[in-house]
């Protein structure tokens, strides 16, 4: 499904909870499943005894710790499908001298003070040199851990783009439409010379407080 709008967005992630919730039941009836077939069994062999002591030393293995890969990966492709490269990000960026987003509702103002510095860097994340999917997963999993934690204001480095084929940032554009689709992002602007500048965003957090964008 390519995503085109915020509205779009919206039911792809509504789409995504419909097969959360649907896998979820398929899991709890399993293990219902799973029970019953146990019970016929025992009904079914009857009363049983123990075998006799035999004396023999059992070296006992620890059992590994169980691994949720199907879950890790259903997190993975969420994350896929969540960030699309076909969202349009342009459209809601506002064209000043630095290219910046604001979530509809927030002041200019927000803008400005983002773009001052007058929230403090908590965290930051550095894309150089990973590929577009990778980059994905990676600023997908940063912003909502930051979110997680109650970061409010993270760096994310992108890069200018100088080691590129005809040096142009491939994941510049990319970044913007990635956070552009988070609903954890309030703003961001161009990180200021002294923080990257050009190759760089500052991106400001929403808290609990603001609800979902």
């Amino acid at each position: 499904m390519k995503v085109h709008s915020l509205a779009d967005l919206k039911r792809l992630r509504q789409e995504m909870q419909r097969r959360a919730a649907e896998h979820a039941a398929a899991q709890r009836a399993a293990q219902e499943r799973a029970v019953r077939d146990r019970a016929l069994f025992e009904r079914a062999v009857g009363p049983v005894r123990p075998l006799r002591p035999h004396g023999r030393a059992i070296a006992e293995r620890p059992t590994p710790l169980p691994l949720p890969r199907q879950r890790q990966a259903d997190e993975r492709a969420v994350m896929r499908e969540a960030l699309s490269d076909a969202f349009d990000a342009e459209t809601l960026l506002h064209t000043d001298e630095h290219l910046s987003f604001r979530r509809p509702g927030l002041g200019p103002d927000v803008v400005r003070r983002l773009r001052r510095g007058e929230w403090a860097i908590q965290a930051e994340l550095d894309l150089h040199g990973l590929r577009t999917d990778e980059a994905r997963e990676r600023l997908g999993g940063f912003i909502r851990d930051a979110h997680r934690q109650g970061l409010r204001c993270v760096r994310v480095v992108h890069g200018k783009g100088l080691g590129s084929p005809g040096k142009t940032p491939v994941l510049k554009g990319r970044v913007h439409s990635w956070l552009v689709q988070k609903s954890e992002v309030l703003a961001f602007v161009q990180a200021r010379p002294a923080d990257g500048g050009a190759g760089a965003l500052i991106v400001l957090l929403r808290t609990a407080s603001h609800g979902r964008a």
